[in-house]
């Protein structure tokens, strides 16, 4: 049986790879235990698509289930739009647009593809600014690139991988009053 990377994982891994971890230890903890702000205003923003009431159009497919055999990744999708063969990635606030949610948005894009979907499309829409920010379909030198750090992904060993606290990505993670890896507070506190 393969074991699939959660797509959700791939920019977590990117922004801290102790932190998927730490996800794990807290997930089946009261949410306020370890959600910050700006989490919250994201699952709250998000509730349109995770019920699938963010649209009544039939040719919209909203929180569906993906999977890519190829790359051994699986997931869902926010939003993809079938009469315009775009696919939409969803945040309540994007300041800029990182690697990790690149590799999120490709990683959607080539599991519609291997299912049989054409998408020609790709965007990031920022709910709290109602922006469409159009990105440009990934070419085979993406697809490389996406497949390498997923490899890096699957090799990873914590116990043996050395881990360098970064402070300015501690202060903005929801786990880092739970950390043992250091001894600063989030910003959020």
């Amino acid at each position: 049986m393969t074991d699939y990377i959660p797509l959700s994982t791939l920019n977590d891994f990117i922004f801290c790879p102790y932190s998927i971890y730490l996800h794990n230890v807290y997930m089946e903890a009261a949410e306020d235990v370890y959600k910050a702000r700006p989490q919250t205003a994201g699952t709250e923003a998000h509730r349109g698509i995770d019920q699938k009431s963010g649209s009544t159009r039939r040719c919209d497919l909203m929180a569906m289930p993906v999977y890519c055999d190829e790359l051994g990744i699986a997931g869902k999708i926010d939003l993809f739009k079938q009469d315009r063969q775009l696919l939409i990635e969803r945040k309540n606030r994007l300041p800029a647009i990182f690697r990790g949610q690149l590799y999120q948005l490709w990683g959607q894009y080539f599991c519609l593809k291997e299912m049989g979907y054409n998408v020609s499309q790709l965007a990031f829409y920022e709910i709290s600014t109602n922006k469409m920010f159009p990105v440009d379909l990934p070419h085979e030198a993406e697809k490389q690139e996406l497949a390498s750090f997923i490899s890096r992904f699957k090799a990873y060993d914590p116990a043996v991988t050395p881990f360098t606290v970064n402070p300015n990505k501690c202060a903005h993670c929801i786990y880092c009053n739970l950390c043992d890896k250091t001894t600063s507070d989030n910003v959020y506190t």
